[in-house]
């Protein structure tokens, strides 16, 4: 049986930074009220210039050098993103393009918020188990600010843009030991874009933002993350104990503190970014990953779960040793 293992990281992030001060002047929040009910003090914003697809191959650049493999080493490239360049074609085909990645293999995107990342994570590993890959670029790319409301208080605050990746590379040993992945699309009106291609886009530049009931989504949010740790800790016959670190999706501290009470895990094995990326959505998985891998706090050996949580609603868990 072949796993998939992690043998490179990387990660971008716009060069423009927004202080919580900025927002100060934009809506009726504080910097104090933003980091006692979330604990970001800054995010990164991309310039107009910049695409989702240019800050993916940034990242994506990142991590193929520490990985050490040529592109055309790569067989298949999966983006996680909520904020494609386009409609189509995918950003996954733009960034192997813009790779130079001409070995004709697959390339697609996959949708699933802030839970994107690790899903794509589980199906690079489906494709890597079953023989039908040996090298994925595994890419969380988002460019949010795009679609927020500068006027909403309760959305503007908490996002951010950014671009994480992996490349997985088929191993004889763990690597990858399993994902979890679920959804539960009643709970779309709590946390969702109402507008879309086929809804129309007539009245875009007014409603096609993120509208959010906070209150609502946190406690479900709390509530499946905890389940879906339960979950991936049985099917692996781990422990608590047996946890190095906890890579949770960046969305608010509250949340994270939280999962990591669930799990009796002191905040020093929490990796947390939270403060200086706000919530970059299906990046901000991989964004953590690549600053505590290159920090050297993730070590070669070491095990950890990543866990993310996003709209639709979605949620998802991957257990790995890195």
């Amino acid at each position: 049986m072949k796993y998939a293992r992690i043998a490179g990281t990387g990660s971008y992030l716009p060069k423009r930074v927004m202080e919580n001060a900025e927002l100060e002047q934009m809506v009726d929040t504080s910097d104090q009220w933003i980091r006692e009910r979330t604990g970001i003090e800054r995010r990164h914003i991309a310039d107009d210039s910049e695409t989702t697809c240019d800050l993916a191959e940034a990242a994506a650049r990142n991590a193929i050098e520490m990985a050490d493999v040529s592109v055309n080493d790569i067989d298949l490239v999966i983006v996680a993103t909520t904020t494609a360049d386009c409609v189509f074609p995918s950003v996954a085909c733009l960034l192997q393009s813009r790779l130079g990645i001409t070995n004709a293999s697959p390339a697609f995107d996959v949708q699933a918020v802030c839970a994107g990342f690790v899903y794509a994570l589980g199906v690079a590993d489906s494709f890597i188990k079953a023989g039908n890959a040996k090298t994925v670029l595994v890419v969380g790319a988002e460019t949010f600010s795009r679609i927020l409301n500068w006027q909403d208080r309760n959305t503007c605050v908490l996002f951010g843009d950014g671009a994480g990746a992996v490349v997985l590379k088929a191993s004889d040993g763990p690597g990858i030991h399993s994902t979890h992945l679920h959804a539960d699309g009643r709970y779309e009106e709590l946390l969702h874009v109402p507008e879309g291609v086929s809804r129309g886009y007539a009245d875009m530049q007014q409603q096609a933002y993120v509208q959010m009931r906070g209150s609502e989504v946190f406690r479900m949010a709390v509530s499946k993350l905890s389940e879906v740790a339960d979950e991936t800790l049985k099917a692996n016959n781990f422990d608590e104990s047996d946890l190095d670190w906890l890579v949770p999706h960046q969305a608010n501290l509250r949340i994270i503190k939280a999962t990591a009470r669930k799990l009796s895990m002191t905040m020093e094995k929490v990796v947390v970014t939270v403060q200086d990326h706000g919530n970059t959505s299906a990046a901000s998985i991989p964004l953590a990953l690549d600053v505590a891998v290159r920090d050297g706090r993730i070590k070669t050996g070491e095990t950890m779960l990543l866990e993310g949580f996003g709209g639709g609603f979605t949620w998802g868990s991957a257990l790995v040793t890195f």
